[in-house]
């Protein structure tokens, strides 16, 4: 009887190192990571990213309005402009032209929050890829996340045709908590 009870505090131990192991550390191995566009609103849907493989940040706190600001150059291959817009801002850039973690230490560098990488290939309504390191060691601390191309696409062009400089997101958000909110996805994405 005493070896039940010695096995099974053990293994009630080991389980709660692992809930705040995982808690710690954020997202698990293909894990993806939401966030809801508030404005403009005829993109305020829920979208999902899938955060970088092994470099980046994890989010340690909700932001339930940021702005979500394009990047200038939109690849973000190289220093970025309007520094004062993107200072503590989520910062949208386009894959293409560098690294995953050129892009990244830009958008650090410039005083980013965080960087959505949204896939180049505009037609990508489905298919995430995995953004690994480029081998070099600096590697940036801010989270780094990867967005689908139709997505990336669709919050541009809503931007360009209201002419705003950023749209307003709350992110991350934890979807499986919004039983009594709809779960308003993109209706071009199938989840």
């Amino acid at each position: 009887m005493a070896k039940v009870v010695w096995t099974t505090a053990f293994l009630l131990y080991l389980w709660s190192v692992f809930i705040q192991f995982n808690s710690i550390s954020g997202l698990g191995i293909n894990e993806l990571l939401y966030f809801r566009v508030i404005s403009p609103e005829e993109i305020g849907y829920i979208f999902s990213a899938a955060p970088a493989k092994d470099f980046g940040g994890d989010f340690t706190y909700s932001y339930d309005k940021i702005f979500l600001v394009p990047a200038d150059p939109a690849d973000g291959c190289s220093e970025l402009e309007d520094g004062e817009i993107i200072q503590g801002q989520v910062v949208l850039v386009e894959r293409g032209g560098c690294s995953f973690v050129q892009k990244a230490r830009h958008v650090e560098e410039a005083g980013g929050k965080a960087v959505l990488i949204a896939d180049n290939a505009v037609d990508n309504d489905s298919q995430y890829l995995d953004m690994i390191t480029d081998g070099s060691t600096a590697k940036p601390s801010i989270p780094a996340l990867f967005l689908l191309g139709r997505d990336g696409m669709m919050i541009r062009r809503s931007l360009q045709r209201h002419a705003m400089p950023w749209a307003v997101i709350s992110i991350p958000v934890n979807v499986s908590s919004l039983a009594s909110f709809p779960l308003k996805q993109p209706p071009w994405t199938l989840w």
